[in-house]
């Protein structure tokens, strides 16, 4: 007789669905973004500090870890190196554009004093004796390099506008490390005591307290708990004080790191790299290994309880067998296997598959962060065409044409104005009779457009005829072109253009000529000589 079994519902179990709140939905005010009831954001409540209570306390860390990347990162070393050679370079200098017009001054005299100007500037500026460096290390474009590396790392470049008696020109500049910007006594931040910085009933910074040495330092002995007050500037104006970095708030008196959103993922990368480069080192040393069969549990068991003796006997014979049994054929070994030994390989499956696209995801986070484009910082261009190169250096330059212009405007001017008041004052660039008062008109003599380097060509063929036709519709100058597409100085060009011409010989047109010949269209007129 069949036996019948009772059947048994099993009820299927299904998970729980989320709740529409917990996906975003049904939110209960306005803003998602302050909806603090949704589920995907309820451990997101970020607290409301002022500027200064925000960076405040985390510099110091900020500042150490961006440090530390930089000197052992290769991303981060060269990402601070191409932005500082872009914008600053070798030789970041004042095109001097004196406001002729305002001052009632002839248009004669701007291009005289702008020559002068130059030329002092240039032997002051690029003196290899570095006269211009109070503690004579640098030269002026140098240490503009140098600032402007210390503000992209720590958010602020710092330097102190020296008056040295014994030299020449007596106008120096000395830059300062801005830990030693502090508050005297490492007291805590008051309402007009700030980072180091003394500040006015309106906000705006009076004193600056420098501490007398680094704490880190081991010789400073009672100069790192000592303090030197000194103003911002002179009672005249003059400044003695430049401290330039980035105001992204109300209220903010010190800066902060730039790549500060990007310190975490550089570091994370930085160890997965390692860990994938380690595991690769791994594999390549053990390419094989042999294994037997034989272990001391098993000799035990064959020789009843004698394991070590026997052990240590079979080692010993299978040692001197593979010392005694390689051939060499051609030079290369064949081993022979000890009886039952295997020979075992080692599977080398690292770096993992997905390391590079991995690598290449977390480099454009970073590229986006420092404002460059993911090729710049990676050096990697077998993915680029013309057009997604020229786009890229659009993009790109527009950011760094800022930043040049902000740092011009924030650190070099100022020190170049306090030069060129001693110049002025002292007799070494003469004003005509009647002119203005050079203080009470001190921007207006001394405005200047900085230049560094060209922004460089993707295609030059193509750029230079751009520039052509800009300048023929009259949307740019040859000045300008010549200072963004190279960096150079169009009268400078121009002056040795023609000392070019005049050393030709007869009847030979300088390229130049010949390019003017072209586009004036003189093909089957008359010749033109070398002085037309």
């Amino acid at each position: 007789m069949k036996q019948s079994y009772p059947k048994v519902r099993v009820k299927e179990f299904k998970a729980p669905a989320p709740s529409k709140k917990a996906i975003g939905f049904n939110q209960s005010a306005p803003y998602v973004a302050g909806d603090r009831s949704v589920e995907t954001l309820s451990s997101f409540q970020p607290r409301t500090m002022s500027a200064d209570a925000e960076i405040g306390p985390a510099r110091k860390v900020i500042n150490g870890r961006t440090r530390d990347l930089v000197r052992n990162n290769g991303w981060a070393a060269g990402a601070v190196g191409k932005e500082t050679d872009a914008i600053i370079g070798g030789n970041f200098r004042p095109f001097l554009k004196p406001d002729w017009r305002a001052l009632g001054l002839s248009k004669e005299w701007s291009k005289e004093f702008k020559e002068q100007v130059t030329a002092r500037w240039r032997n002051y500026a690029e003196d290899p004796r570095r006269f211009a460096d109070t503690t004579r290390s640098q030269t002026v474009p140098q240490m503009f390099g140098t600032a402007y590396r210390t503000y992209l790392i720590e958010g602020e470049a710092l330097g102190l506008v020296n008056w040295r008696r014994k030299r020449q020109t007596k106008t120096t500049l000395r830059l300062v490390d801005p830990d030693l910007l502090s508050n005297p006594n490492d007291l805590a931040d008051a309402q007009y005591l700030r980072g180091g910085i003394e500040l006015s009933r309106d906000g705006a910074a009076l004193v600056y307290n420098f501490r007398q040495a680094h704490q880190g330092e081991s010789w400073a002995g009672l100069d790192n708990i000592k303090w030197k007050r000194i103003r911002r500037e002179t009672p005249w104006g003059r400044p003695t004080v430049i401290h330039f970095f980035d105001k992204l708030r109300d209220g903010q008196t010190r800066g902060v790191s730039r790549m500060a959103p990007i310190v975490e993922k550089l570091r994370m990368e930085e160890h997965y790299s390692k860990v994938e480069l380690q595991a690769a080192v791994i594999n390549a040393v053990l390419a094989a290994f042999i294994k037997s069969p034989m272990g001391p549990e098993a000799l035990e068991d064959m020789f009843d309880g004698d394991g070590k003796s026997a052990s240590a006997e079979w080692m010993g014979s299978r040692n001197q067998f593979y010392d005694n049994n390689s051939v060499k054929v051609g030079g290369a070994r064949i081993q022979a296997l000890f009886p039952n030994d295997e020979i075992g390989m080692v599977q080398t499956a690292r770096p993992a598959a997905q390391f590079a696209d991995f690598e290449a995801a977390v480099l454009r986070n970073v590229a986006s962060g420092l404002g460059i484009s993911y090729e710049q910082l990676a050096s990697d261009w077998s993915k680029t065409n013309y057009s997604s190169a020229r786009a890229a250096m659009i993009e790109i330059w527009r950011g760094w044409t800022v930043r040049r212009i902000s740092f011009a405007q924030g650190f070099c001017q100022p020190f170049f104005m306090a030069w060129l008041e001693e110049q002025v004052l002292d007799g070494h660039i003469p004003l005509p009779p009647g002119a203005p008062d050079f203080r009470e008109n001190w921007m207006l003599y001394s405005r200047a457009k900085w230049v560094g380097p060209g922004r460089g060509f993707v295609d030059p063929v193509k750029e230079i005829q751009a520039a052509a036709l800009r300048v023929a519709m009259g949307v740019s100058t040859l000045e300008d072109e010549a200072a963004e597409l190279t960096g150079s100085d169009l009268a400078d060009n121009l002056d040795q253009i023609r000392e070019e011409i005049s050393n030709m010989p007869d009847g030979t047109l300088h390229p130049m000529q010949e390019s003017f010949a072209k586009l004036l269209g003189h093909n089957g007129g008359p010749e033109l000589s070398p002085e037309e």
